[in-house]
C-alpha cells in the first residue's frame, strides 16, 4: 500500500485553499522573516512558537492593510448608505485562518511555513479565541460581519472590547469551575487602537430645563477609546471595520474633586471608570439587572452614536459645504440595527442628540429616529427580557428617563386614539411596567422606536406576532418581519471542513462558497456511488482527526467507528440536555439488559458552558459527568457506549467537533429556541439532525425534506394544548417503565454512590416544576433514536440522507440573511462586484 500523504501534502491538494504561486510564497517567506526579526531584535534571540505565530499573523495582516484603507477611501468617495450593527457581543473566535481563507492565501502561507520548517496548523493553534460573546447571539453578529463584507455593504460592527471574554471552563471532579479569560495577555495582532477617535460618555448628573431646551449637567465622564479590527470579505478585496470601545478614565478623573491629600486614592479610583469594559456578562437568555451592565449598554450606544453622527456630518460627497447639517437625510445615509434590546438605549440617546444638541423639534427627531433604527428580537423566554428599574435609570441616566417618559406619553396617546376605552391594552403596551418597582420594558421601547422588528426564524416571528408582541402587531403590523438566521459558509465549511468543501467543488465548482444555493446541484449526485463514497470518507477522516484531538487533550480513547452523537450549546433547561441524559441512561440500561444484542455503538458528546450563577445548569453538567463515570467504566458496555463532556466548548472547539459529527441533537421544547444556528452548522457539515419542530429546524426540514431529518415530539400547538390541560410529569413516570427506571437511578444515587441525594433537586424539578416538559417528549425521543440506530447500520442510506441535507443548506447562509436585511430593512443593495486590488501590501 502507498505511504499515506502527510497532513501538509494533503492540504496542498485542496484547491479551495487558494493557489501557492512561487513568487507569492517567496514574498511571504521574506515578509515573515522581516516580522520575526522585528520581534526578536527587541528582546531575545531565540524564537518561540508564539513568536512564529505573531510573525505569521503580521505577515497576513500586511495583506489586509492596503485593502482596508482602499475600502474606507472608496466609501468616503462614493458616500453610500452605511449600516451600523450594534451588539454587546461579537463571538469572533480566531482570526488568522479565516483571514487567509478570505484572501486566498491559505496554501501559499502553508507552503511558505513548510519551507521554513514550520507547521502552519501548530502556529494557528497559538491564537487565543476572541470570546466576546456567550453563544448564538454573539456568533450571529460575527457571521453577519463576514457576510456584510462579502456582499460589499458599507457596514460597521460596534461593540465593547471586553478585557475578559466568556470564562474558560474547567471540569474539576465533575463540576464546572470558571477561570478568567485573559485573552489579551500576549497582545492582539488584529486590532489597531484609534486614540484620535476617543469619545466622552456621560453618566449620572441631573437635568436643567431652560426656555431654549434641556441641559444634562454635573455628569461624570468616561472616555471611550476605539480599537478597530479589519473584517475581510470573501475574495472581493473589501475590508470593513469592527470597532470595539474600551473605557478610559479622563486625566482629571477624581482629581478636581477637592480631595485633600487623596491623590493616590484618586488615581486608584480610575479603575471604577475603566471597569465598564472589563468583563462580558456570562448570561445567555437571562436578564440580570445590574448597574454595571446598564453602564455597558449606554457606553457602547453613546460612543457609537457620536461616531455615526460625526461620519454623517463630514461626508463631503456631492456637496460643497464643510459638513452635512440637514438631519432629515440621516435615514437615507444611516441604518442602525439593534442586536436584541441590549443596545436599546440608542433610541433615547439619538432623540437626546437630535433634540437637546441639534435643536430639532420632537416630531422631526422622532421621525428620523424611527426611520433609522430597526430591532432584532432573539428570545421569547420571559426571564430573558430586559426590564430596567426606573430608579436605577433615574440615577444613572436622568435625561434619558425623561425622554423615555415622553416617548411613552405620546405612544400611549396613539394607542388610546386607535383603541379608545381599552385601558387594559394601554397597561399592556406601556413602556413602563407599574406594580412593585416601576420598570422600563426595553423590548417595547425598541418596537415603538424602530421601523422594523424581526424574529430570527419563521416560527419565532410568528410566535412574536401571535403572543409576546400581539398588541404591537395589531397596532402596526407593517413593522413585523422575519429574517431567518444563517451561518457563514467560509468559516463553517471552507475553513473548518476543507475536505468536504473540496469534494463538493469537484462536482459543482467553487462558486457555491459565494452563493450557497448552488448546493442544490448536489441532489443529482444522491445516487452517485463515487460521491457517496467521497462524502463518507471525508466524514471518517474528520472523525479520526477529532478522536485524536480528544485523546491528546482530554486523555479519552474513543471508538472512531461509533456514531458521534453531539449536543453542543449553552447549558439551559429549555435546550433539554436532560432529555439527552435520559436517552443515554435508557440506552445504557438496554445494553446491560441484553449485552449480547448487536447494539449500534455510540459516542455521545455533550458540551457547553453554564452561566456561573445558574445553579440548575451547573447541576446538569454534574449529572452528565456522573453518568459518564458509570457508563465509561462498565466492562459489560465496552466501547459500544461512551459519554464525554466536551470541556470549554467555544468557537474553536466547534470548528473541530462539528465536521466530525454524525448526529446533531436539536431537542429544545417546541416554541423556545428562537432559531438556533449550531443546527445549520451540523447540517452543512454532513451530520443528520434529531430534533423537535422548533426554531430553524422547521425550515431545515422544509429545505432538505422532512424524511431526511429525525423529527420527534410535540409541536407548538401540542405544547399549548398540554399547558391548557396541565402538564403532570408523574403520569409519564408511572406509565413508562424505562423512564421510571432512569429517574429512580438518578434519584437513588446509582450515578452518585458517594452522595446518593446529589441529584435530588434535578429529579424534584423534573417531577414537579419542569417548564420545558422533558417527560412529555421522552417516549417519542427514544423511539426516534431507535430509527437513528437502524439507519446508521446502513451506511449508504445514511449518507444519501446526508447528501440531501447538504444540498438543502443554501437557505442557511448568512449571505442570504444579510441580503434580506439589506433589501427589506436597511434599503441597501448587496453587490458581488470586486474592488480593485491595491498595488502590493503596504
Amino acid at each position: 500500500m502507498s505511504k499515506p500523504l502527510s497532513d501538509h501534502d494533503r492540504r496542498k491538494q485542496i484547491s479551495v485553499r487558494g493557489l501557492a504561486g512561487i513568487e507569492n510564497v517567496a514574498e511571504l517567506k521574506q515578509n515573515f522573516n522581516r516580522h520575526l526579526h522585528f520581534t526578536l531584535v527587541k528582546d531575545r534571540n531565540v524564537a518561540t512558537r508564539r513568536d512564529y505565530y505573531f510573525a505569521l499573523a503580521h505577515t497576513v495582516r500586511d495583506h489586509l492593510i492596503g485593502r482596508w484603507i482602499r475600502t474606507q477611501q472608496h466609501y468616503y468617495e462614493k458616500d453610500p448608505k452605511r449600516v451600523y450593527y450594534i451588539s454587546l457581543e461579537f463571538y469572533m473566535g480566531r482570526t488568522l485562518q479565516n483571514t487567509m481563507v478570505n484572501l486566498a492565501l491559505e496554501n501559499a502561507c502553508d507552503e511558505a511555513m513548510y519551507q521554513l520548517g514550520l507547521d502552519m496548523e501548530e502556529l494557528e493553534d497559538m491564537e487565543e479565541d476572541a470570546g466576546l460573546g456567550n453563544g448564538g447571539l454573539g456568533r450571529l453578529a460575527a457571521c453577519f460581519l463576514d457576510s456584510m463584507a462579502s456582499l460589499g455593504l458599507a457596514a460597521y460592527g460596534y461593540g465593547i472590547r471586553y478585557e475578559f471574554g466568556i470564562f474558560n471552563q474547567k471540569i474539576v471532579n465533575g463540576w464546572q469551575v470558571e477561570e478568567a479569560d485573559d485573552w489579551l495577555r500576549y497582545g492582539n495582532p488584529w486590532e489597531k487602537a484609534r486614540p484620535e477617535y476617543m469619545r466622552p460618555v456621560h453618566f449620572y448628573g441631573r437635568t436643567e430645563h431652560h426656555p431654549d431646551g434641556v441641559k444634562w449637567v454635573d455628569t461624570q465622564v468616561v472616555l471611550a477609546l476605539p480599537y478597530d479590527t479589519p473584517v475581510p470579505g470573501y475574495r472581493n478585496n473589501v475590508v470593513n471595520t469592527m470597532r470595539l470601545w474600551s473605557a478610559k478614565a479622563p486625566c482629571e478623573f477624581n482629581l478636581k474633586d477637592f480631595n485633600v491629600g487623596g491623590y493616590i486614592q484618586a488615581v486608584l479610583d480610575r479603575n471604577l471608570a475603566e471597569n465598564i469594559s472589563r468583563v462580558l456578562y456570562p448570561n445567555d437568555n437571562f436578564f440580570e439587572g445590574k448597574e454595571l451592565r446598564l453602564k455597558q449598554e449606554y457606553f457602547v450606544v453613546s460612543a457609537t452614536l457620536q461616531d455615526i453622527i460625526r461620519r454623517f456630518k463630514v461626508s463631503k460627497f456631492g456637496s460643497r459645504e464643510i459638513a452635512r447639517t440637514d438631519f432629515s437625510k440621516l435615514p437615507d445615509k444611516v441604518a442602525i440595527q439593534l442586536n436584541d434590546t441590549h443596545p436599546a438605549m440608542a433610541i433615547p440617546e439619538l432623540m437626546r442628540v437630535l433634540v437637546d444638541e441639534e435643536k430639532l423639534s420632537w416630531e422631526k427627531a422622532w421621525d428620523i429616529c424611527v426611520r433609522t433604527c430597526a430591532y432584532t428580537n432573539h428570545t421569547v423566554l420571559p426571564e430573558a427580557l430586559e426590564r430596567w428599574p426606573v430608579d436605577l435609570f433615574a440615577h444613572l441616566l436622568p435625561r434619558h428617563l425623561e425622554i423615555v417618559f415622553e416617548i411613552n406619553r405620546r405612544h400611549l396617546e396613539n394607542v388610546a386614539a386607535k383603541f379608545p376605552g381599552d385601558n387594559d391594552r394601554l397597561r399592556r403596551m406601556s413602556l413602563i411596567e407599574e406594580g412593585g418597582q416601576k420598570r422600563i420594558n426595553m423590548a417595547h421601547l425598541c418596537i415603538v422606536g424602530s421601523h422594523a422588528v424581526n424574529g430570527v426564524a419563521q416560527i419565532h416571528s410568528d410566535i412574536l406576532k401571535a403572543t409576546v408582541f400581539k398588541d404591537f402587531y395589531e397596532m402596526e403590523p407593517h413593522k413585523f418581519q422575519n429574517k431567518t438566521n444563517g451561518i457563514t459558509p467560509r468559516r463553517w465549511l471552507v475553513m473548518c471542513n476543507p475536505g468536504l468543501a473540496e469534494v463538493i467543488a469537484e462536482r459543482i465548482g467553487e462558486d457555491f462558497i459565494r452563493d450557497l444555493d448552488q448546493l442544490k446541484g448536489l441532489r443529482k449526485y444522491v445516487n452517485d456511488e463515487a460521491f457517496i463514497r467521497d462524502v463518507a470518507k471525508v466524514k471518517q477522516e474528520n472523525k479520526l482527526k477529532f478522536a485524536m484531538h480528544l485523546e491528546q487533550h482530554y486523555k479519552v480513547k474513543i471508538n472512531p467507528n461509533s456514531m458521534f452523537d453531539i449536543q453542543v450549546k449553552r447549558i439551559h433547561e429549555y435546550k433539554r440536555q436532560l432529555l439527552n441524559c435520559l436517552h443515554i441512561i435508557t440506552y445504557y440500561n438496554r445494553i446491560k439488559k441484553e449485552p449480547n444484542k448487536q447494539w449500534t455503538p455510540r459516542t455521545i458528546m455533550i458540551g457547553g458552558k453554564a452561566a456561573p450563577g445558574y445553579h440548575t445548569a451547573k447541576m446538569i453538567i454534574r449529572l452528565i459527568t456522573a453518568i459518564g463515570e458509570v457508563v465509561n467504566n462498565d466492562p459489560v458496555v465496552g466501547d459500544r457506549l461512551k459519554v464525554i463532556f466536551l470541556e470549554n466548548y467555544r468557537v474553536t472547539l466547534a470548528e473541530k467537533g462539528i465536521p466530525a459529527a454524525d448526529l446533531s441533537e436539536q431537542i429544545s421544547t417546541a416554541g423556545t429556541e428562537a432559531s438556533g444556528t449550531g443546527n445549520m452548522k451540523f447540517m452543512l457539515n454532513g451530520a443528520l439532525t434529531i430534533g423537535t419542530m422548533d426554531g430553524a429546524n422547521v425550515e431545515m426540514a422544509e429545505e432538505a425534506g422532512e424524511d431526511n431529518l429525525f423529527i420527534f415530539g410535540m409541536r407548538v400547538d401540542d405544547v399549548d394544548e398540554l399547558d391548557k390541560r396541565g402538564y403532570h410529569a408523574e403520569e409519564y413516570y408511572n406509565r413508562l417503565p424505562e423512564l421510571k427506571q432512569a429517574i429512580d437511578q438518578i434519584a437513588g444515587g446509582f450515578f452518585s454512590p458517594k452522595q446518593p441525594d446529589l441529584f435530588k433537586e434535578i429529579v424534584n424539578m423534573l417531577m414537579h416544576h419542569d417548564r420545558f416538559k422533558v417527560f412529555a417528549d421522552y417516549e417519542d425521543y427514544i423511539k426516534c433514536q431507535e430509527k437513528v440506530n437502524a439507519l446508521y447500520k446502513n451506511p449508504k442510506e445514511w449518507t444519501k440522507k446526508v447528501i440531501f441535507n447538504i444540498a438543502g443548506c443554501g437557505k442557511f447562509s448568512s449571505d442570504r440573511t444579510i441580503a434580506q436585511y439589506a433589501r427589506e430593512i436597511w434599503g441597501m443593495e448587496p453587490t458581488l462586484e470586486k474592488l480593485p486590488i491595491p498595488q502590493q501590501p503596504e
